[in-house]
This record gives structure tokens, C-alpha cells and sequence, in this order.
């Protein structure tokens, strides 16, 4: 880590992450916006493109009195807060996500849910709805919806709910 300089995460417009990513070289500001190698399957081939395996964020390494800057750069919406403060990371952090992406390709981020926790649903007819996760089976999970006065149980796909 460079002395004085922590490292911060960015949330990004969508679908921005690498052109951001080009902006920060572009200002010299120390960037690291992880990219996995994904095989992507067209109707003639095969190919290996890189995404980010963030989807909408970036992590900046920055003095405390210049972080404040970054917000100007096009692209950028805003940090990643925690307990009304930018999340700091650590640079072990970092540097435990370079090793993992040099040696896996094909890396997928998963959220984990828990037992309780407060979830809004992404997709579907219940999109936007709130409920609180009651059990987990492998990939789905069964939520109770409490809306106007009716409590409803359903079994969701992990993949469409968000923590609250």
C-alpha cells in the first residue's frame, strides 16, 4: 500500500466499470477494476472476453484529501458507504481477488443469504416486493411477503432477491 493512501470502493454507471477504469489511467489514479475471463458462446464461435467481476463498481487507491475528487470523474455515482463513511478495503483484500482471478477463470460472485435477513425481490410478478428469508434449499430460497396485511410465503430463485 502506498503510504497515506487507502483503498475505496466506487460504484459505477452501469455497464461503465472499464470505461472508468480507462478514465482513472487517464488521471493518474491508482485503479483496480477486476476482470474475469468468461468463454462466450456466439452462433459462429467461441471466445474468452473479460468482464468485470463486479458488475457497477471499481476500487480506487487514494489520499484521504483527494478522495473527494474522484466523484468528478464521468462515470463515477458515488462510494460504497459503510456506517455513514466510504468503505475502506484492505489491500489484502485486493490482493487476495488478484491471486483468485490469476488462477480461476470463469469466477462467478455470489451474495449469500441468511436465515432472517430482509430481502427485495429483483424479477418477476412479486418484483419489489420485501420480505425476510424463513429457510434456504441450494439455489432458492422461501420468503414471506408482508404486504397489506396478508402474509405471503413463497419460494424464490437466490438469484432474484437483494439484501436490504
Amino acid at each position: 500500500m502506498k503510504i497515506g493512501k487507502k483503498w475505496y470502493v466506487l460504484y459505477t454507471k452501469p455497464r461503465w466499470e472499464k470505461k472508468v477504469a480507462a478514465l482513472l489511467i487517464a488521471k493518474g489514479v491508482d485503479h483496480y477494476c477486476p476482470l474475469n475471463r468468461v468463454n462466450k458462446q456466439w452462433t459462429d464461435r467461441v471466445s474468452v472476453v473479460k468482464e468485470p467481476l463486479f458488475k457497477g463498481y471499481i476500487f480506487v487507491q487514494l489520499a484521504e484529501v483527494n478522495k473527494w475528487d474522484i466523484k468528478l470523474v464521468d462515470g463515477v455515482l458515488n462510494f460504497v458507504y459503510w456506517l455513514g463513511k466510504p468503505a475502506v478495503v484492505k489491500e489484502d483484500d485486493i490482493e487476495t481477488i488478484k491471486k483468485f482471478l490469476h488462477e480461476f477463470e470463469d469466477v462467478m460472485v455470489e451474495e449469500t443469504l441468511e436465515k432472517n435477513e430482509r430481502v427485495l425481490v429483483k424479477q418477476g410478478v412479486m418484483m419489489d416486493y420485501k420480505g425476510i428469508v424463513l429457510e434456504i434449499k441450494g439455489n432458492r430460497a422461501k420468503v414471506l411477503i408482508d404486504s397489506m396485511g396478508l402474509a405471503l410465503t413463497a419460494i424464490f430463485d437466490k438469484v432474484n432477491l437483494v439484501k436490504l
